[in-house]
């Protein structure tokens, strides 16, 4: 039996109940929309927060690793 195949004795699983089934087990971690889809004002939040990320993560660099500032 191939891995596409379904066991005898058993209908095949509709669209929604296999998205169920794959949510269980590796939960909802594709977006509903892909980037060129959102909005730019999304990109720039995005943008905005990964920028204060960064700030954030160059100001914990000890001073002896070369911290420029």
């Amino acid at each position: 039996m191939h891995v596409s195949e379904q066991p005898s004795g058993r209908r095949p699983e509709s669209d929604w109940e296999r998205k169920r089934r794959l949510a269980e087990v590796f939960g909802d971690t594709l977006p509903e929309t892909t980037s060129d889809e959102r909005d730019d004002a999304d990109r720039a939040d995005r943008a905005g927060r990964e920028a204060g990320n960064d700030q954030w993560l160059r100001a914990q660099v000890p001073p002896h690793h070369g911290r420029t500032g």
